[in-house]
């Protein structure tokens, strides 16, 4: 898989899966189903970190964003 698509899977199922968590909270449930996504979404990051060549730095991840999309979805 490539590097630069496993960061950006992995921040798309960790940002979606806050509002999960938040909702089970509420209700006073656990959150088994939310935690074990964080848990994929967390492990596909650390894959890419370790992956990519020099790294990854916080202003590169727009320019991911939109490099994965255009390869992928255009």
């Amino acid at each position: 898989m490539d590097h630069d698509l496993a960061l950006v899977i992995g921040i798309v199922l960790g940002v979606l899966s806050v509002p999960s968590v938040l909702s089970a909270f509420s209700d006073r449930r656990a959150p088994r189903a939310s935690a074990i996504t964080i848990l994929i979404a967390g492990g596909l990051i650390v894959y890419a970190a370790q992956n990519k060549p020099n790294g990854i730095s916080l202003d590169q991840i727009p320019d991911i964003f939109v490099n994965v999309i255009g390869r992928y979805l255009l």
